[in-house]
């Protein structure tokens, strides 16, 4: 009987009362356990789903944070996820104050200005015909260089009265006498005297004689004018009667010359609730196919309306306590 040789492994020794393997045992024993580590590891990360971080900004960054919370989520595709985003949809009140808010009176630019600013707010004023217009930017750049938004403003259109309007349309339009007188009666309040000043300086400037409210009235209601080639025309507005005879001069009805002054104050209020602004007129006629064409040209509205302006200007200063600035501000 023939006595086979078997060969015996060498156990590996291990202490604490492990059991004995072999070295492919042990590698296989070293690989499942990394892989459960591994694994392990996944399911810790995937445990935590989000964390919350502080992102940090770059050294330098002016008008932003020092740093801001961000959640970071795992998973397949990790991405960082601002907060903001999150609560904006839970906010009870804006981040800030924004938007500009039309106001259509000096008073009330001036009291809703008192109610916002702060001590950098700032009014800027567009002074210039056609479209004057006071802007207070509340949120506006800080004096130590500070930048802000100014996305919080207050505008002030200066809207025109009806009343300006109508002498602004009628401006140089021909009318006829009787048109004209029409005209004067119903803006006879919007007549004024000039002051002594006044009648100095464009009496002198436009060598016509300055016009008392009642006599550029009866110039166009109850004088007879003749004018050239013997043309007599008189218009009486309260009954329309009419005559018409021809004469070599200016006369009144009894043939006598007559003095037509040349110029007339208007006195009218441009802006709703504003001050009356003073605008002198030269008042001109003129004859032709048997009648007689009334005008006014009023002497530089636009000055004088910016004039208006400027004051206005002055005056939310005064009440606001706010530098102000010809101009437009940065967009």
């Amino acid at each position: 009987m023939v006595e086979k040789n078997e060969t015996t492994a060498t156990p590996i020794q291990h202490t604490q009362g492990e059991a004995l393997l072999t070295p492919a045992a042990a590698a296989a024993l070293l690989v499942s356990r990394r892989d459960v580590l591994d694994r392990l590891t996944e399911l810790a990360r995937e445990s935590r789903e989000v964390e919350l971080v502080e992102l940090l900004a770059p050294e330098g960054s002016v008008g932003i944070p020092s740093k801001v919370p961000a959640l970071i989520k795992y998973g397949e595709k990790p991405e960082i996820v601002a907060l903001d985003n999150f609560f904006s949809a839970h906010r009870t009140a804006p981040q800030r104050r924004a938007g500009t808010a039309e106001v259509t009176t000096l008073a009330s630019f001036c009291d809703l200005v008192n109610r916002h600013k702060d001590e950098h707010s700032a009014i800027f004023a567009k002074t210039s015909w056609p479209d004057p217009s006071l802007t207070a930017l509340i949120d506006y750049h800080q004096t130590d260089k500070t930048a802000r938004f100014g996305c919080h403003r207050i505008h002030y259109a200066f809207p025109l009265t009806d009343e300006f309007k109508t002498w602004m349309r009628g401006n140089g339009l021909a009318m006829a006498q009787g048109d004209f007188a029409l005209f004067l009666e119903e803006h006879a309040a919007e007549l004024s005297a000039p002051l002594d000043a006044e009648r100095t300086e464009y009496e002198l400037l436009f060598k016509e004689r300055f016009a008392a409210p009642i006599e550029v009235i009866n110039l166009s209601r109850n004088l007879e004018i003749y004018v050239g080639q013997k043309i007599k025309r008189a218009e009486r507005l309260q009954t329309g009667e009419r005559t018409v005879v021809f004469e070599t001069q200016h006369s009144d009805a009894k043939g006598e010359p007559v003095d037509i002054p040349g110029i007339f104050m208007v006195s009218v209020r441009a802006f709703v609730d504003g001050d009356p602004v003073r605008i002198p007129a030269r008042l001109r006629y003129r004859s032709g196919g048997g009648e007689i064409k009334w005008s006014y040209a009023l002497y530089r509205p636009e000055y004088w309306l910016r004039c208006q302006v400027q004051d206005d200007l002055a005056t939310a200063a005064a009440l606001t306590g706010l530098p102000t600035f010809e101009g437009a501000p940065e967009q």
